[in-house]
């Protein structure tokens, strides 16, 4: 895949279709979300512009099909928590390792940080090695994890935070 070709943009309400069908698969099919129903396109609409109205929301696109998406939004709810946001990203399924994550997260941290962001934190289920190595490879330390916090498909699962100072 020709990464020259991929576009990196601020993700759009037209795109919510397609983000729907990646994320749905990772409800379904992984333990990458601790989500048990799949989404419907009016709740991850809902999402989508309450997130992106104060944080990043951008788009890996190729030939107007999304290859994946990345956003952050508030780790806690707190005010003294403003300059710390959590992460998410999620690819096509068929699209691990080959670039595009990395690409979208470099694109990522680099809005957090022209917004004054001063940390990320992603929180990843302990198994989710790919996800945890793609977050170092990026930067990002692990500074906690907790055990068996998530229940997915019948099973307690442990999660582990990561974290990366960008300011």
């Amino acid at each position: 895949m020709d990464l020259d070709k991929i576009i990196i943009r601020k993700c759009r309400i037209e795109d919510i279709p397609q983000i729907v069908q990646i994320y749905n698969h990772y409800i379904t099919n992984t333990t990458a979300t601790f989500e048990q129903e799949s989404v419907s396109q009016k709740e991850m609409e809902s999402r989508f512009n309450h997130i992106s109205s104060h944080y990043p929301y951008i788009v890996a696109v190729q030939n107007n099909t999304i290859l994946g998406y990345a956003y952050a939004h508030l780790w806690k709810d707190k005010s003294a928590y403003s300059a710390t946001l959590e992460s998410t990203i999620y690819l096509s399924p068929l699209l691990h390792n080959r670039g595009i994550g990395t690409k979208l997260m470099t694109e990522l941290i680099l809005q957090c940080k022209n917004a004054d962001i001063h940390s990320l934190i992603a929180c990843i289920t302990a198994e989710n090695t790919g996800s945890r190595i793609f977050h170092e490879k990026l930067g990002f330390k692990p500074v906690s994890s907790f055990k068996e916090v998530g229940l997915k498909f019948g099973r307690l699962l442990d999660i582990v935070d990561y974290q990366l100072i960008i300011n």
